[in-house]
């Protein structure tokens, strides 16, 4: 932890700090200015060997970092532009105020020149992110997590000692240390090590080893307090410490979110009425390859030899990012969000990708919104070439999503009903049994079966938008190479019977479950969400009125490898497939041997489930605080234990000056770690989220009676006959806003 606190530390909740250092082994009520009583050894959470927090206790807490304000600053990557802004900066950093542009790009200027131009980052932006924002607010961050800790658990009283530094001499090596505690108690004999993330402090790690076989504290016992779940390699050094001193180390989770505490202006980073997710810099900090992110990754820990991070882009699985939470559309004060993706360990290889997911949730979302529901159609029939799709909708990624993933249904249904393996032999043997010559052709379609989702304190949660699979006899005038199958209609309902009973159910798992079908999932749950904005701005006006039916896509086009993309491209695989086969198989026809080939998707409506508030309470009573957290910066969910939520909100920033005094300058050269602190001059908030102007309420379950909104009908409905589909139709929080 660190040592020095700052002129004046905000911690929702808690007294502010005064004064401009704290002495070693100060009493830990004294330090944050806080009284009550002190815990009994029984009562905290690690006495009886490891532990976390219930999650009905998850809450957030702030921490003072102006520089967050800066974070959608940019500079060109053309040199000559760059030249004309970092050229007149001739200045010390130092000279230009914080907050400012220009102290900004001259601390960007003064940390290549004295690394002779080279750019480690490899970009402004990495650098801005990374160094000069992240970095200048790990100590207080860590501070303000310390302050909390020591008051929800109530280390208080005379016995209680925080920033306690010990001698402790390794009798292996004989090698002596100076190892200072976050929390020191020499009547319970306990150390305590706090950090806000899930990553212990490398250099301290043959510190604790030798504090253990130190003969002098044989009898103590060694605690290791976090904010967020452990990393997988702090995991394993804190399991070789339990092997070191069985009994005698715990290791204990305070889930807590930490959120910067800043006044946005026009540099913020910020969501638009176009646009989602990009408020959120988990999302904007995503680089766009496994190869940048390893980069990323080697750089944040090389800056980061005490473990003050938490968790950023690395620990997240961007190819799980969906929507799951929509509130209130409040005309001028934007739109509350939520996404959730899957956790993961940083050295898991993921935590890229993220800007490009959140584009397409974002750009499908903004679709559905501006195009009438007459265009919500796309259409893979071999018999008409000339009616694939709308144009407008063939523009847009929703678009092509869906028409990919009718094509891939094909594939799949076709892959299934090989006789020789599986449940296609399964299909043709009974069948054969029965003197069932053949199969008649098929239609299958994918229909969102009822959606869960619950309207609450003027929000929308969508809980679950689970796909199932139905299918039809269907016969087409183009030619394919099974040729004709004359069946009594006694048979034609056998053979649906058995394709209900074992291919139908297979591919509804795999349309649910595998990952080719992950974005026509999420871009399902994003015409949900869209639709409850429908009904919502039918009601009274909100910031996308003028978007809704205005059958406008430019801003939402066709983006990265798919650029090039067409409908026609997509319709031409599917006629190849369906009069050439993607699978062959013998087979017989008529009587006679030979080769056939399987094809064909299709589509249908969307019905509803409505979830009563009893449910809701009963299954996500911890929702509603997670989703409110969330908005404000990225959280762990407290319903699954692997899954995160991060999100924002779309309103404009206001544009005013911040509030605050400049902030201390670093006490080490730009670029690197500092151990400098803002001062804030505002009170801080306290640590559960409050209401917020628009409205939204604490993180309890609101009063709502049985309201609950169900999405169905016409105005809601995914339909695609005959192979078309239709379809009926960060911000963090800031002070001041």
């Amino acid at each position: 932890m660190v040592a020095v606190v700052a002129a004046c530390l905000a911690v929702g909740g808690l007294p502010l700090l005064a004064g401009t250092a704290v002495a070693a082994g100060q009493r830990c009520d004294e330090m944050f200015n806080l009284t009550g009583t002190p815990a009994l050894p029984e009562e905290l959470p690690w006495a009886n060997g490891d532990a976390a927090r219930a999650e009905a206790d998850w809450d957030s807490y702030q921490y003072p970092n102006q520089r967050v304000a800066m974070d959608g600053l940019e500079l060109p990557d053309d040199p000559a532009e760059r030249q004309k802004i970092l050229g007149p900066l001739d200045q010390d950093y130092r000279k230009y105020a914080e907050g400012t542009p220009n102290r900004v790009y001259a601390t960007y200027k003064n940390y290549l020149a004295r690394n002779a131009g080279s750019d480690k980052y490899g970009s402004f932006r990495n650098w801005l992110n990374e160094a000069y924002i992240e970095v200048y607010g790990r100590n207080p961050r860590g501070t303000a997590f310390h302050a909390k800790v020591v008051k929800d658990l109530r280390l208080l009283g005379p016995d209680w000692l925080c920033e306690e530094t010990i001698t402790v001499t390794d009798p292996d090596t004989g090698k002596s240390y100076e190892r200072r505690y976050d929390a020191f108690n020499r009547r319970t004999k306990e150390a305590v090590e706090i950090k806000s993330g899930g990553n212990h402090d490398t250099e301290q790690a043959p510190k604790d080893r030798a504090f253990l076989k130190d003969p002098k504290y044989q009898d103590y016992k060694l605690r290791m307090a976090f904010g967020q779940p452990q990393s997988e390699a702090t995991g394993r050094f804190t399991a070789g410490l339990k092997q070191l001193a069985p009994g005698r180390t715990a290791s204990y989770v305070h889930n807590s979110t930490p959120v910067p505490d800043f006044t946005s202006g026009k540099y913020t980073a910020q969501d638009t009425a176009k646009t989602l997710g990009r408020g959120s810099d988990v999302i904007r900090q995503s680089p766009p390859t496994p190869a940048d992110m390893k980069r990323q990754l080697d750089r944040i820990r090389a800056e980061d030899p005490t473990g003050l991070r938490v968790r950023g882009p690395g620990g997240v699985d961007f190819t799980t990012l969906d929507l799951r939470y929509v509130g209130k559309p409040v005309k001028g004060k934007g739109l509350d969000y939520s996404f959730s993706a899957d956790m993961v360990d940083e050295d898991a290889g993921k935590g890229w990708g993220g800007q490009q997911r959140a584009e397409l949730i974002s750009d499908s979302f903004f679709t559905w919104l501006a195009l009438t529901p007459d265009k919500f159609w796309v259409n893979l029939n071999p018999d008409e070439p000339d009616r694939i799709m709308d144009p407008a909708f063939g523009s847009t990624d929703a678009g092509r999503v869906l028409l990919q993933a009718d094509l891939e249904m094909k594939h799949d249904y076709a892959k299934n009903m090989d006789p020789r393996t599986g449940i296609g032999k399964r299909l043709f043997d009974t069948l054969g049994a029965e003197g069932i010559p053949c199969t008649h052709g098929v239609r299958n379609w994918i229909v969102p079966e009822p959606a869960e989702v619950r309207e609450q304190d003027g929000g929308l949660y969508i809980l679950g938008a689970p796909l199932k699979v139905n299918s039809v006899p269907q016969d087409f005038s183009t030619p394919s190479p099974n040729g004709q199958c004359t069946l009594t209609e006694a048979q034609h309902k056998r053979v649906q019977d058995l394709l209900d009973t074992l291919v139908v159910p297979e591919i509804r798992k795999l349309v649910n479950t595998d990952a080719r079908y992950a974005d026509l999932r999420t871009v399902y749950k994003a015409r949900v969400a869209a639709e409850w904005i429908r009904q919502r701005d039918a009601e009274s006006a909100t910031d996308y009125h003028q978007t809704i039916n205005s059958d406008k896509v430019d801003d939402w086009p066709l983006r990265g490898d798919n650029k090039s993309w067409t409908p026609q491209q997509t319709y031409r695989d599917y006629v190849k497939s369906f009069t050439e086969g993607d699978y062959t198989y013998p087979c017989e026809k008529e009587g006679k041997d030979g080769i056939c080939v399987a094809g064909g998707v299709d589509f249908s409506k969307a019905p509803k489930e409505n979830v009563t508030r009893a449910k809701f309470e009963t299954e996500h009573k911890n929702l509603p605080r997670t989703t409110t957290i969330s908005v404000q910066a990225m959280t762990d969910d407290a319903e699954k234990a692997t899954l995160l939520a991060l999100g924002g909100n779309t309103a404009a920033h206001d544009d005013t000056p911040p509030t605050t005094t400049p902030t201390t300058p670093p006490t080490t050269p730009p670029g690197g770690s500092t151990t400098a602190e803002p001062s804030p001059t505002t009170t801080p908030p306290a640590q559960t989220p409050q209401p917020r102007a628009d409205g939204r309420h604490d993180p309890g379950l609101a009063s709502t009676g049985a309201s609950v909104l169900g999405i169905a009908g016409a105005a809601l409905t995914l339909l695609l006959v005959g192979g078309a589909l239709i379809w009926w139709t960060r911000r963090r929080k800031t002070s001041g806003e």
